[in-house]
């Protein structure tokens, strides 16, 4: 465990159909290498001790005494002393009956026998043969196993030697010669008495949020997987032991079910396929092994190779998501039919390894963030086109300053008019330079403006903010908050009155980054009449810009955009230096992709500080340090906190994706709350 993360793997072994005790020796050799790399639950294929592919061999009693006995005198004594779960599939008789079963295994004891609950028969497969339903069938399994009174290593250094298994490292210096002779002399048979029945969960009771139940292939693809009803009763982990054949595109629709079912059940989904070393007589198999979480991809094999997939699951996550998703009710009716087992799991560190997405709000990939860009242009075209025409509409107001999010609200605007029809001459496009503005952005400002066809009303600010400023006795020397916001609610006051003059409404600008801040001018640019960018992070705002001139065929529209790129984040209320912007505002809150990424993990799952940090430490590793991500974690916590006042009372604005700060939607939180636990843990 680390930081709520668990390590799983699934595992596809080099079978030889029908050799119970060589392929005992293979399962136990991808175990050990699982092991070493802390490794604490694996996931095998199905009927993976005898090959799935055994056919009416499984009638055999050869094979299933073969198939019990390496289960019990190999795997078993092997997994003593090792804290990791193995779950492995065999054939086994039980009431008379025959079912395809998976055993768990931990510290040399078999936790329970899980059977598969629909048997297909039908093209390809027909193991109603062969197999029955284990759809109701409970009960326990009486088994007698060979165990030691010497410590664990005996039994492995046994297997290892007589099976030929290359030896474990800690064996090394440990075992003796001597131990062997007098190996079976030591042995004990000894009985132990085993839960069986599709209803069990296996709850690690030391670890958050881990616990798993187990399906079996063809489970998986009916209308309703076991694993629903699995998930409900409190599994947040799922082990899908399968033997499912390649044929072509089936990895595609395998893919689907399996990222699909996690989502649905809001649960990590381990699916261990079977590979290389069954028989090949009519059916191939590729060893398509996947681990999924909440219905993402979190490792997946390569198609047609044999060996282990790891993944790093988040259980935090999956508690979070159904804590939050209130639909999710676990069943009550439902947890009184599983039997829970209890499994004391003693912590293995790891060291992290899964890639953490350093911009959860921009997809990495370019093609999917072109379609996630104009899905968004949509969302924000749609939600002002129905506001312009509920109030009969025909004029919009906008402030324009050359920066990045008033260049976002005006192409929005435009494309709200294009799509009622009305003349973009409606659109009031509005400058107001001042004491900051730089010959850059005000002159990207006009070359936008006028490029888009919007009626441009000029308005220098500067006399009016120095009689104000007089007016309450400021000195104008003095460039603090009230020099600066006397400049942003000059504006507001502005855009308002010529809203008023041609029967319009004030288009907001501000972006989601700085309502979470609170990097606004309460009754400044903080207020507008309706907020297309409130649903917009800032570091997508840049792609949505970016994406529009990309695409645009206007080529001296898109230079100018080009440029907007190009042009450092400020306010500029602070007069330039040499003419170049002297106020920069990732200098003063903090960078904006720090900041997303914070908002990203705080509002969508509810992770603690601690947790917080860490996955930004990984995620920004060799881009900033340690201490530089705290102290921008401070900042966010102080300002997220203490300026909710501001975001109560928002405009509305759509909401663009699953992370907002409406007061009317995504977020209803109290303008008083105190944030010094937050901070305290940070200490």
């Amino acid at each position: 465990m680390n930081n709520g993360f668990i390590k799983v793997a699934a595992a596809t072994p080099k079978i030889k159909v029908g050799d119970c005790k060589h392929n005992a020796v293979e399962i136990c050799s991808l175990i050990r290498e699982a092991y070493r790399n802390k490794t604490q639950l694996i996931v095998f294929p199905e009927l993976c001790i005898t090959g799935y592919t055994a056919g009416d061999l499984f009638w055999q009693k050869a094979l299933l005494d073969n198939a019990m006995k390496a289960l019990i005198e190999t795997i078993v004594p092997y997994m003593e002393g090792k804290e990791i779960i193995a779950i492995v599939g065999l054939p086994m008789i039980f009431k008379n009956k025959l079912y395809n079963m998976a055993a768990v295994v931990y510290d040399g004891e078999i936790m329970g026998f899980v059977p598969k609950t629909y048997i297909p028969n039908y093209s390809e497969f027909y193991e109603g043969r062969h197999f029955s339903s284990g759809k109701g069938v409970e009960g326990f399994k009486d088994v007698t196993y060979k165990e030691t009174n010497e410590n664990s290593f005996l039994a492995g250094s046994y297997i290892l030697k007589n099976f030929k298994l290359e030896a474990q490292e800690e064996y090394d210096n440990e075992y003796d010669e001597e131990y062997d002779e007098e190996y079976d002399d030591e042995i004990d048979e000894t009985h132990d008495v085993i839960s069986v029945g599709t209803n069990l969960l296996f709850k690690c009771v030391n670890f958050d949020n881990f616990t798993f139940s187990i399906e079996i292939c063809e489970d998986l693809w009916v209308p309703n997987p076991p694993s629903t009803n699995h998930a409900m009763a409190g599994a947040t982990v799922i082990a899908n032991l399968s033997a499912s054949d390649e044929t072509v595109g089936k990895d595609t629709y395998r893919t689907g079910l399996v990222t699909g079912q996690s989502a649905r059940t809001l649960s990590a989904y381990i699916y261990a396929d079977a590979g290389e070393g069954e028989s090949t007589t009519d059916l191939v198999f590729a060893g398509h092994n996947i681990i999924a979480e909440n219905g993402a991809i979190i490792a997946q094999s390569d198609k047609f190779t044999n060996g282990i997939t790891y993944g790093e699951i988040d259980l935090d996550k999956i508690a979070a998501e159904r804590a939050r998703i209130t639909t999710f009710v676990s069943g009550q009716d439902i947890d009184s039919e599983y039997e829970e087992i209890e499994i004391y799991l003693e912590e293995e560190k790891f060291d992290f390894s899964r890639v953490i997405d350093n911009a959860p709000f921009v997809p990495s990939n370019e093609s999917e963030r072109d379609k996630r860009c104009e899905e968004i242009l949509s969302i924000q075209t749609m939600g002002l086109k129905k506001r312009l025409e509920h109030t009969n509409c025909k004029n919009a107001v906008v402030g324009i300053s050359g920066g990045l999010d008033s260049t976002l609200a005006l192409l929005v605007t435009v494309r709200a008019f294009d799509s009622l029809n009305i003349d973009r001459k409606g659109i009031i496009a509005v400058t107001m330079p001042g004491f900051g503005t730089t010959d850059r952005t005000y002159n990207n400002a006009l070359k936008m403006i006028e490029k888009l066809g919007c009626t441009l009303k000029e308005v220098n600010i500067a006399e009016a903010v120095k009689l104000h400023l007089k007016q309450i006795g400021h000195d104008i020397n003095i460039h603090d908050v009230t020099y600066e916001n006397a400049q942003a609610r000059q504006r507001t006051y502005l855009l308002m009155d010529f809203a008023n003059e041609y029967n319009g409404m004030v288009i907001g600008t501000g972006d989601m980054s700085e309502l979470a801040l609170g990097w606004a001018t309460y009754n400044g640019d903080h207020m507008s009449m309706y907020g297309v960018n409130a649903g917009v992070p800032k570091t997508l705002v840049r792609h949505l810009v970016k994406y529009f001139a990309d695409t645009t065929e206007e080529k001296e529209l898109a230079k100018v955009l080009f440029d907007v790129l190009d042009t450092p984040v400020s306010p500029e209320l602070l007069p330039p230096k040499d003419g170049k912007i002297s106020q920069k505002t990732e200098d003063l809150v903090g960078p904006y992709e720090l900041h997303d990424f914070f908002l990203y993990y705080v509002l969508r799952y509810g992770y603690n500080p601690k947790k917080v940090l860490f996955l930004a430490n990984e995620a920004f590793k060799g881009m900033y340090d340690k201490e530089t991500i705290l102290k921008w974690l401070k900042t966010f916590y102080r300002r997220f906190f203490s300026q909710q006042f501001k975001r109560s009372c928002l405009p509305d604005g759509p909401k663009v994706g699953s992370v907002a700060v409406s007061p009317r939607g995504d977020l209803r939180m109290p303008s008083d709350a105190c944030v010094r636990q937050w901070l305290e843990e940070l200490e």
